[in-house]
């Protein structure tokens, strides 16, 4: 499927860090021999999705190395990302399923086979070792960035710490399956583990790239494992303007086959009134729960058991 909209990045050449040294191929483990954090930053967790790879690329080319505690940087599903095609972009977010919805015990220790499910195994080990996770990823349209926290406070309460970029989102994560950044530990309350979600803005956009580079700094200073002065090289002077939190009240799983919009959304559209019919299940009518209601990130891919689109609401 080709795509409507311009590709205007470049995937970087991450063959040079496929040996790295962890024992799972491009994965590289970065300790500084003094006690603090394990942070990781994970990339390509969808094959289509430049950004991240970019942003890991810019910090292994620069020699971004831990002050205190480890710093890991993973190239998760490369078997997709080795597919992208400039030509074709669409096709290579995943070889088999989605990455991102395997990250489920029971999954994981279940018998089910499939490229990413092979490759979730193989990095689970390495992931159970991170105390902080920033998982990059970008989206279908071009919209806003946004920072997925996750419904748990301790995800908000770390987004509204780094408060970039200008808009966080607390959901749930989607019915076809849990989101490596909800795995294990980052899901549990009561676990100091944690972990975000940073969507950069649409897949192949430059903007995107920028936006990546910029949270990964933003990420590692917070937690102050990094050398200040590449911080004060890479980041703007300014702090962050403030950030708006949205939450999500559900995803809208399609039951059917044959799901369209009533237009089409590109996403943060802001639905004024309750009741408003925004698509079409089959027969059944898809209306917004409620006044003021943003849409989040509605999807080209209509496929039956996958999100259409996300209801959320402005709670501060």
């Amino acid at each position: 499927m080709a795509s409507s909209y311009p590709v205007n990045l470049q995937a970087p050449d991450i063959a040079p860090y496929r040996a790295g040294n962890t024992g799972v191929d491009y994965v590289t483990t970065f300790d500084s021999g003094k006690p603090g954090p394990h942070i990781m930053l994970s990339a390509v967790v969808h094959g289509n999705e430049l950004c991240g790879a970019i942003a890991l690329d810019f910090l292994l080319r620069n020699d971004v190395r831990p002050t205190r505690g480890k710093l890991t940087l993973g190239f998760m599903n490369v078997a997709a990302f080795e597919r992208f095609d400039p030509a074709n972009p669409e096709v290579s977010r995943y070889v088999d399923e989605d990455f991102n919805r395997v990250w489920d015990k029971t999954v994981l220790e279940g018998t089910r086979d499939s490229t990413e499910l092979r490759r979730a195994r193989e990095l689970r080990p390495i992931v159970d070792q991170a105390d902080y996770l920033l998982d990059i990823h970008s989206m279908q349209h071009p919209t806003v960035p946004l920072c997925m926290c996750g419904p748990l406070e301790k995800g908000r309460q770390l987004a509204r710490e780094l408060a970039y970029p200008a808009h966080a989102v607390s959901d749930a994560g989607h019915a076809a399956g849990r989101r490596l950044r909800d795995y294990g530990p980052f899901g549990e309350e009561t676990d100091p583990r944690n972990a975000l979600l940073i969507e950069c803005g649409q897949h192949w956009e430059a903007g995107s790239a920028v936006v990546a580079k910029e949270m990964a700094l933003r990420f590692l200073a917070h937690y102050d494992v990094v050398d200040p002065q590449l911080i004060a090289d890479h980041l703007p002077a300014d702090p962050p303007a403030g950030q708006k939190l949205i939450e999500v009240t559900g995803p809208v799983t399609i039951k059917t086959d044959n799901f369209k919009f009533t237009q089409d959304f590109r996403g943060m559209e802001l639905i004024t009134a309750a009741g408003t019919v925004i698509g079409y299940d089959g027969d059944e009518e898809i209306k917004t729960p409620y006044d003021n209601c943003v849409l989040i990130m509605p999807s080209r891919r209509l496929r039956k058991g996958e999100s259409a689109v996300r209801f959320g609401r402005f709670i501060n």
